[in-house]
């Protein structure tokens, strides 16, 4: 098998990922692979999804991190490696340069969550905070690699890298040899061209189907055009995919063997998110339920059995907070209303007792009595209440109209 490459680079074949596989045996963890009742209902036929939120360092970088690293000469461990990352690479080189000894430097942006930046030091990195997004980042630590001689590992730009994170392909062929598609979340490509090098050689009739976040999708314009070109605007809460450009070594392959590049919403991840908590028990980043989403989507456009990538679960305690009531309100779970009372006493009251009626539980209670369009004894008052699904947001809009009460929104 072959498939077109830039210059520099050579040809990635099975035999590398097989190799990868071997130097990875006990170091990665061979993920579980869970089944999903409510998306194999969805779908029509069976879907599994690949757990690799529950790999070591919580997401699947250390395959490819160990893999660049262990391939390093004697001289270029010495002089040690750098990385610039959010989150999930930098852990994964950390712990990676642990494991062989290796000193490591990581760059991490200024707002990087704090959870990311204590995990990565605690794996043995030298954690230095650079920058507000990782371009800079990035650039703070390739100028490193240049002053220092420490070898620049990138996250997804390099053959051993794909070998590496290819294992993952494997694994999948092993656990479910029947699979008909496999969804992989895409933001530089590394996963998504490994997982196709090393399933595609064996069977070419799978489909590959890639989930860029729609913010953040620097491959369909790439794709359209045959050749990575750079996106200008980055507006995604899935900072595991949020890349703006494709790595010139995965996009070859993607260009080749990839089948499909798709892309979903905000909406859409947090909706996937909150179902892999509450259906599947699995707590995943935003990047990581990108396929979920895409099922979620389209879920007739796919053919089974299908293999949906948890590809990590690094994430933020306060963006989960946030994404889950996204999620919750997306699902018709969470409903803010802003309606209109007479300022007497007694009114909120009563207003809750209309709810209370409905079965509907009032999270939060704001008033605002000052303004151009309320009258001298009115009040405004805007509601954050949790519901039971669509139907019922209906039902707590009808009783609140059967009551009398003008709902602004």
């Amino acid at each position: 098998m072959s498939f077109r490459t830039p210059e520099h680079a050579r040809t990635l074949i099975l035999d590398d990922v097989r190799g990868a596989q071997k130097m990875l045996s006990g170091v990665a963890r061979c993920t579980p692979m869970e089944g999903s009742r409510y998306l194999t209902r969805l779908v029509g036929s069976p879907v599994h999804l690949k757990c690799e939120n529950l790999q070591r360092t919580g997401s699947f970088k250390l395959r490819g991190a160990y893999i660049r690293i262990a391939g390093l000469s004697p001289e270029e461990r010495a002089a040690g490696v750098v990385a610039a990352s959010a989150g999930n690479h930098a852990q994964g080189v950390a712990l990676a340069s642990a494991l062989l000894g290796v000193r490591s430097t990581v760059f991490m942006p200024v707002g990087a969550p704090l959870p990311k930046v204590a995990a990565t030091r605690e794996y043995g990195a030298e954690v230095r905070m650079h920058g507000q997004v990782v371009d800079e980042t990035l650039a703070a630590a390739q100028e490193f690699a240049h002053d220092t001689g420490a070898v620049f590992i990138h996250p997804f730009d390099h053959e051993d890298i794909i070998a590496g994170q290819g294992t993952v392909g494997l694994e999948i062929l092993e656990q479910c040899p029947e699979v008909g598609t496999i969804l992989v979340g895409m933001g530089g490509g590394g996963l998504a061209a490994g997982v196709a090098v090393a399933v595609k050689a064996m069977r070419p009739d799978v489909r590959i189907v890639g989930v860029q976040a729609e913010g953040a999708a620097c491959y369909p314009p790439s794709l359209a055009v045959g050749r990575p070109t750079t996106i200008d605007s980055l507006q995604t809460m899935a900072d595991g995919i949020k890349v703006g450009r494709p790595g010139d070594v995965p996009f070859a392959i993607v260009n080749e063997l990839v089948d499909e590049v798709r892309t979903v919403s905000e909406g859409e991840l947090s909706s996937a998110l909150l179902l892999c908590l509450e259906r599947a028990k699995l707590v995943v980043e935003p990047a990581g339920a990108s396929p979920v989403a895409a099922l979620l989507s389209r879920p007739e456009s796919f053919t089974g059995p299908v293999v949906a990538v948890l590809s990590g679960g690094n994430v933020d305690p306060l963006l989960m907070q946030r994404t889950l009531r996204h999620g919750m309100a997306a699902a018709g779970r969470y409903l803010s209303l802003r309606l209109r009372l007479t300022d007497r006493p007694g009114a909120l009251a009563t207003l809750l007792g209309v709810l209370s009626v409905v079965d509907a539980n009032v999270v939060d209670v704001s008033h605002a009595r000052t303004g151009p369009e309320l009258g001298l004894t009115e009040v405004e008052v805007e509601l954050q209440l949790e519901t039971k699904g669509p139907k019922h947001c209906t039902e707590v809009r009808a009783a609140l109209r059967d009551a009398g009460y003008l709902v602004v929104s």
